[in-house]
């Protein structure tokens, strides 16, 4: 299968997942668990992996500054188990879907993008090596197939942990660092400086030595820009990240792909129409 066409598929269905750290179902389950602010999302998403710690969230989610981590990390597991945690994440996007999604929830053609979401999730089980993340998650009970928003929330949550495990290998084989990683996505006008590195908590001083390190490797200019070298670079780095995302979507095959963005796209514009992916959320100060 052409990397691509993973690629496309994987875009096209994010949403779904992707507004899980967004909603504020989210941040209140979290909260009645006594988990405020970062600590409910590092928790949540680090919850299936067990009661890990700091540097082991640190390792696996890559790209946040240590410090952190280590601080909203620090006493979660005295707090709230993961157990419960990781239900609360499962009601707060039960919850956020139904809301989005309204008269949709019970369209004929949920129980079909769940169901194949959920064949391509599976065959990604069959690939856990090096991804220590999605194996977390992947070790999770699938929901109720007659709750199909969830099927294919959790199913799309597994595709999802799955390609970052294999574009986390893809920096470190490239010889980055999590910092470094941010600097360059910025260099690709993708996203504000604000928002990759005011969401991480990189200080002004690290983002420049990044920079600096960067500069003197001929990744990128004086000012952050790019160099043809670097993205050549970081090309590389997507297209060998697209390369090691393909096993689950080439196990269903191309007209189901493509049959999963068709049927997909309205569930996923439910969620960019519903505003549930407020990103203006990643430009206000780490609490």
């Amino acid at each position: 299968m052409d990397p691509v066409v993973a690629r496309k598929t994987w875009r096209t269905l994010e949403p779904i997942h992707g507004m899980v750290y967004f909603v504020p179902e989210a941040q209140q389950r979290y909260g009645a668990l006594g988990l405020h602010g970062r600590s409910g999302y590092f928790a949540s998403r680090a919850a299936p992996m067990g009661a890990v710690t700091s540097d082991v969230v640190i390792a696996t989610f890559f790209n946040f500054h240590p410090a952190l981590v280590r601080s909203a990390m620090q006493g979660v597991w005295e707090t709230a188990t993961t157990a419960a945690v990781s239900a609360a994440r499962l009601e707060a996007a039960g919850a956020a879907l139904q809301r989005a999604f309204g008269d949709l929830t019970n369209a004929p053609p949920l129980p079909t993008v769940a169901a194949i979401a959920k064949r391509a999730a599976l065959a990604a089980a069959e690939h856990l090596d090096g991804r220590p993340l999605f194996a977390g998650h992947a070790s999770l009970p699938w929901p109720s197939d007659e709750k199909p928003h969830l099927v294919l929330w959790h199913a799309q949550s597994l595709l999802r942990e799955f390609r970052g495990d294999g574009h986390i290998a893809a920096l470190v084989a490239e010889g980055l660092s999590g910092v470094e990683a941010l600097v360059l996505h910025h260099a690709t006008g993708e996203l504000p400086k604000a928002a990759l590195q005011g969401s991480r908590a990189w200080p002004d001083d690290e983002w420049a030595a990044a920079v600096g390190a960067l500069a003197s490797r001929g990744y990128v200019n004086a000012d952050g820009s790019f160099t043809d070298h670097g993205r050549q670079r970081r090309q590389w780095v997507e297209d060998r990240t697209d390369a090691l995302a393909v096993a689950p979507y080439s196990a269903i095959g191309e007209a189901s792909c493509k049959e999963l963005r068709t049927l997909g796209r309205p569930f996923a514009k439910a969620i960019i129409d519903g505003g549930l992916l407020d990103f203006s959320a990643l430009l206000k100060p780490v609490e």
